[in-house]
């Protein structure tokens, strides 16, 4: 059941909502144990129910009544992240233009002398 649905009803709803799902999760269990159980997914859907409903239960009526799911803050853009072989790609072009640079000194530096 939706946790929308779940705020609408009153805490005595409720708490005949949470018995009618422990004792479905009961039978559930036997169901498994006997090999009789043909959908297995609803044991999930009984256990997240249980747990929706006692978290309502929990809280103040007026925060029942007024709670609404918020909106996530979204995320600052980071810069993409730089992987290794991108590091190594970019020392290795480093290096290279490094070379070129150096060649060129000696090349201009052989021009002077001659």
């Amino acid at each position: 059941m939706d946790i929308q649905e779940l705020r609408g009803k009153t805490g005595d709803e409720l708490q005949s909502l949470l018995l009618d799902s422990k004792k479905e999760a009961f039978n559930l269990r036997f169901q498994k144990v006997a090999g009789a159980n043909e959908n297995t997914a609803r044991i999930r859907e009984v256990r997240r129910t249980i747990a929706r409903v006692k978290t309502l239960l929990n809280q103040p009526e007026a925060l029942r009544a007024v709670a609404v799911k918020a909106e996530k803050p979204k995320k600052a853009e980071k810069a993409p992240k730089v992987k290794k072989a991108d590091k190594a790609e970019t020392a290795a072009e480093a290096e290279a233009k490094e070379s070129k640079k150096t060649a060129a000194r000696k090349s201009a530096a052989k021009k002077k002398t001659a």
